[in-house]
């Protein structure tokens, strides 16, 4: 099995589209609502939404590959990129998607990997990121790639109130 990764560009803008639609439907469509999953993400994955996202130099995706198949993506935030503030000396991983037929093959240790590089190029000391409380299997895979749970934050999904566990690793 062959992974590569690349940096999402504007011309990726589509295919980052479908796949965030893709990847969000399949790991959280039966945990809620119709409504407010189409709510979600017609305010989070528009091409105008994404093209802002990308468009901030704090921000940067890769696509990750599987035998030149796109097979999900990464999205790193720094400084006032970061969805909470948690100061210069970090690094958010606001997103690892991927796409549940390769879900269990190393991508999200691979793109994990990657985000731990960018952030100690970046000379960050902390990663972390917010997992919904009822992602057991993400939980799961974040303890034991050594993150902790240090806090939580409200997070909207339609019109439904959810908690997202803030998890965090220290880098040095």
């Amino acid at each position: 099995m062959a992974i590569t990764i690349n940096k999402c560009t504007f011309e990726d803008l589509n295919e980052l589209q479908e796949i965030s639609y893709e990847t969000f439907n399949e790991t959280f469509k039966h945990q809620n609502s119709p409504e407010n999953m189409n709510a979600y993400l017609e305010r989070a994955f528009t091409l105008k939404q994404l093209e802002k996202e990308l468009s901030n130099h704090s921000s940067q995706f890769f696509f990750v590959y599987c035998n030149n198949e796109v097979a999900g993506y990464l999205k790193v935030n720094t400084n006032d990129a970061q969805s909470e503030e948690m100061g210069d000396e970090s690094l958010e991983i606001e997103r690892i998607y991927i796409k549940s037929k390769f879900q269990k093959h190393g991508l999200g240790k691979f793109l994990l990997n990657k985000a731990m590089e960018i952030a100690m190029e970046h000379n960050k000391k902390k990663i972390w990121l917010g997992v919904w409380e009822k992602n057991e299997n993400a939980i799961a895979f974040y303890k034991k790639m050594g993150f902790v749970q240090t806090g939580a934050h409200t997070f909207y999904m339609g019109d439904e109130e959810q908690t997202d566990f803030i998890m965090s690793k220290t880098l040095i």
